[in-house]
């Protein structure tokens, strides 16, 4: 239970240090008093979780990779896997981001932007989105450090980007004039800070970084694919679930679409812990994995649950008693205060549900069977999202939307429990089968993450 808490504390500050950028924007902003800029940064961040969600799914990948070489004794694979880890992600990030700059117009229309709301979402996102590969290096580096155990170091990255980010935007902001290109500005360089601050650590106390060769490229592509790429389709579950529920908030204003952006920013601050949970647990599931400790792996599991639900009712009970000098910080009113208030109740006890999502994925994930994660994921942003969002808004109006999409996270969040308990036990007796039984139920990933070099 201390591992789970320590790494999930200091992980989650990590997390919280890179969508702290998108508060602090949000926060300025809404300083402005004008809707259409609140707005459009709604609209965006929509946009920027689908590429953020992206270097989540790349650093899952890294941390499993490293974790494993880490829980097996093998300093030097670890170095290397770690080394194409980042590479691979440069990569894959530079062409995410020129796939999405180039479609940013047809991009926020989809989301229900009209007007100069809709040009001032376009005009953010075409200076932020192509920094996306410094964020990638931010995040793997960060993932690696945590597979390594440095959990401390990886925190102090983002929390370097965050504070520069809001030392700049009241700068930029308001001394210059810049408004939302002076935010976007801000983001830009904060990103740059988490890229520099996580592949320091690496460097000086972690045997550094290895040579690029294409032999090893081409070793490490089979398993980063395999663990990355459903990994990356069930992070950018989350992003396809909240465009929608943007889509439908558009429906009710730009009132209530401002009120989604205060939440949707609100939301991994508050609950950064649970977060955190898939980032943290998935190298304490891999390193144990790893070394055949399996109990330690049913352990982590039990304690993990535990963990996320005590946090889930105290973090609950703190915005509901902060509800009213948050809407007053913002200056929300009208159906702009209705949503902040609703996420500051009972939703915020739903939000648990989630949190055992990310403690099952974690575990999906690194023991051999990331594609249920993904279906999981996916199931709860589309079949859990798509149907009880349209009856909620056409019920309840705003606030309907968003118990909508609380009640989808309900019904997925038990179904991925039951899933991640039965892939622990599963993993456990294979484990357990003498050497050479017939496998029956083989696992292609695991199998991968298992061959030496």
């Amino acid at each position: 239970m201390r591992h789970v808490a320590v790494m999930s504390v200091t992980s989650s500050v990590g997390i919280m240090g890179i969508f702290a950028v998108d508060f602090i924007n949000m926060l300025f902003i809404a300083m402005l008093g004008q809707a259409e800029l609140a707005a459009a940064v709604g609209y965006a961040s929509a946009i920027l979780f689908f590429t953020t969600s992206f270097g989540i799914g790349m650093s899952i990948a890294a941390a499993a990779l490293v974790a494993r070489a880490v829980g097996q004794g093998d300093t030097r694979l670890a170095r290397t896997r770690a080394t194409n880890a980042l590479v691979w992600g440069l990569a894959a990030g530079a062409l995410f981001a020129g796939a999405v700059w180039t479609q940013l117009g047809p991009l926020v229309t989809l989301l229900g932007a009209t007007g100069r709301t809709h040009d001032l979402a376009v005009h953010y996102l075409s200076i932020v989105v192509p920094s996306l590969p410094f964020l990638m290096v931010g995040m793997i580096g960060g993932a690696i450090l945590r597979a390594w155990g440095n959990a401390r170091r990886a925190m102090a990255a983002t929390l370097w980007g965050a504070g520069v980010n809001a030392a700049l935007d009241p700068i930029l902001i308001f001394g210059l004039g810049l408004d939302l290109t002076g935010a976007a500005i801000a983001t830009v360089i904060a990103r740059m800070v988490i890229a520099a601050t996580a592949l320091l650590p690496i460097l000086r106390h972690h045997g550094g970084l290895g040579p690029v060769t294409r032999a090893d490229l081409m070793v490490d592509l089979p398993p980063v694919v395999l663990i990355a790429g459903p990994a990356i389709l069930t992070q950018l579950a989350t992003p396809v679930g909240q465009a929608v529920v943007t889509r439908a908030m558009a429906a009710h204003g730009e009132a209530a679409v401002a009120g989604l952006a205060i939440v949707s920013r609100m939301t991994p601050l508050a609950f950064g812990i649970l977060f955190a949970l898939l980032g943290a647990v998935g190298p304490i599931i891999g390193q144990n994995a790893g070394a055949g400790r399996f109990d330690r792996v049913r352990q982590t599991w039990r304690d993990a649950l535990v963990f996320c639900t005590g946090v889930t009712v105290v973090i609950a009970a703190v915005l509901f008693v902060l509800r009213g000098p948050l809407a007053a910080l913002f200056g929300a009113d009208g159906a702009t205060r209705d949503i902040l208030f609703l996420f500051c109740g009972p939703l915020a006890l739903a939000f648990g549900f989630n949190g055992a999502i990310f403690v099952a994925n974690a575990a999906m994930n690194n023991l051999g069977r990331p594609l249920q994660s993904t279906l999981v994921n996916w199931g709860r942003h589309t079949l859990g999202t798509i149907p009880l969002v349209t009856l909620g808004g056409a019920w309840l109006g705003a606030t309907g939307v968003l118990v909508g999409q609380a009640a989808g996270g309900i019904l997925f969040g038990l179904l991925a429990v039951w899933l991640g308990s039965r892939t622990i036990r599963r993993a456990g007796m294979r484990a357990a089968r003498p050497v050479g039984t017939r496998d029956t139920d083989p696992e292609p990933t695991h199998d991968l993450l298992q061959q030496g070099r």
